[in-house]
């Protein structure tokens, strides 16, 4: 299948690195897209070794299925990464992986490609959906929504401090007219929004919102996190990387909890500390970032952070 819109994988070689890929290792690409991460970990993998990807974009699947054709040892999945615990239990793999890969956010392509509804850049229909088969759109959520919900989703999943004025900007607005493409509630946003940020669209915030909001995203993430150490096995690596704060916070938090057990809620003069409150993952070296030729190459690598953490037990 050609492909018009090109991306170019994040932290290729250093995420690949993190993994610690085993020849006869079983690994995990919760993000596949379109294969980059995949296709590096095969090329580390020989005789029994296995590569699952998930995603929940159709023309991700389809790249997976091209590339399951020539790969015998990878096979793709339509789920959401979150669900990759229960799809482990049905192939009898959950607690035998020996790495998990995310690379959150949103692919170039669909950034790109303006029919998928992402961009305030390019006019398209305001769908913003991963998988645009499931779920609610973002049309049919905008011009639902409570002027509150709107402003929270806005405020919380996108940060933006104008939210109550967009928010009520696209109330009045769709009384007169329903939103039903990307250019128009740009505009609105946009002429709501009184203090423009220099090098940033001032529809930018809301949109990451509306996004993360249709896709659940951080509900996914969250999910995902739990998820992963379940499918790890004792030494299997996770390698989380994010795009923004609220994700990082998130991988972030996670990691240093698991990582610091529940130690320090029980009584300092404890002889023995129970299991299930001993740390469950370590921290593997500080978090990584691009380096000045990979953003010069690619900026939108700019803003990525992987952190990596290793299964104890």
């Amino acid at each position: 299948m050609s492909e018009p819109f090109k991306h170019i994988t994040v932290l290729l070689n250093e995420a690949v690195s993190a993994l610690s890929v085993q020849h006869n290792g079983c690994y995990i690409d919760g993000t596949f897209g379109r294969g980059g991460h995949s296709r590096l970990v095969l090329e580390q993998l020989a005789g029994t070794g296995q590569l699952f990807g998930f995603d929940k974009d159709p023309q991700a699947i389809q790249t997976g299925l091209a590339l399951a054709d020539e790969q015998a040892n990878f096979q793709i999945i339509q789920s959401s990464f979150a669900q990759m615990a229960q799809a482990m239990a049905v192939r009898n793999k959950l607690g035998q992986i020996n790495g998990i890969l995310l690379d959150l956010g949103v692919s170039s392509p669909q950034l790109d490609d303006a029919e998928r509804g992402f961009s305030f850049m390019h006019d398209g229909p305001l769908d913003m959906r991963m998988n645009p088969n499931e779920g609610v759109s973002a049309a049919d959520w905008i011009n639902t929504a409570t002027e509150e919900d709107i402003a929270r989703v806005f405020k919380d999943y996108g940060e933006e401090r104008f939210a109550k004025r967009m928010a009520r900007a696209i109330v009045v607005r769709r009384q007169e007219q329903a939103f039903t493409r990307t250019a128009d509630l740009a505009q609105v946003i946009t002429e709501a929004n009184p203090a423009w940020e220099k090098g940033r669209h001032p529809a930018t915030r809301a949109f990451q919102g509306l996004r993360i909001h249709v896709n659940n995203e951080l509900g996914d993430l969250e999910a995902g996190l739990e998820a992963a150490l379940a499918c790890l096995s004792v030494g299997g690596r996770l390698a989380v990387i994010s795009f923004h704060s609220l994700e990082d916070r998130i991988v972030k938090q996670f990691m240093r909890r698991k990582a610091k057990g529940e130690a320090d809620n029980l009584p300092r003069n404890l002889p023995i500390i129970p299991a299930k409150f001993e740390p469950e993952i370590k921290l593997i070296g500080k978090p990584v970032y691009a380096s000045e030729q990979e953003v010069k190459e690619n900026p939108r690598s700019r803003s990525a952070v992987m952190r990596i953490a290793e299964k104890l037990k």
